[in-house]
């Protein structure tokens, strides 16, 4: 049984920082890639940034220069620095990880945290 739990969503004015966090627990061998991905209302989930257990990372173009992605893999924790946040960052922010386990990968996804933007 392998969990993510988020945590540091929340209501922040246009300008605004954030800082969300995700912690694997359970039965992990190792994590491959870690990532965050949104979806807004109507819209379909898309990714936000992701960073492989290597250190290599990859964001989408609309957050590139605000936000920055991290992970400490001792601690199996992955985080996202959200800047200069704008009304169209709102959303369901959701963390991603591949977890190796039994020798295959499987892919888990935390329960959510809404990030609001206001103008």
């Amino acid at each position: 049984q392998v969990q993510l739990v988020e945590s540091g969503g929340g209501l922040v004015q246009a300008g605004g920082s954030l800082r969300l966090s995700c912690a694997a627990s359970g039965s992990i061998f190792g994590i491959n890639a870690m990532g965050w991905y949104r979806q807004a209302p109507g819209k379909q989930r898309e990714l936000v940034a992701t960073v492989t257990n290597s250190g290599s990372t990859n964001y989408a173009d609309s957050v590139k220069g605000r936000f920055t992605i991290a992970r400490d893999s001792a601690k199996k924790t992955v985080y996202l620095q959200m800047n200069t946040l704008k009304p169209e960052d709102t959303a369901v922010y959701y963390c991603h990880a591949q977890v190796r386990a039994l020798g295959l990968v499987y892919p888990y996804w935390g329960q959510g945290t809404q990030v609001t933007v206001s103008s």
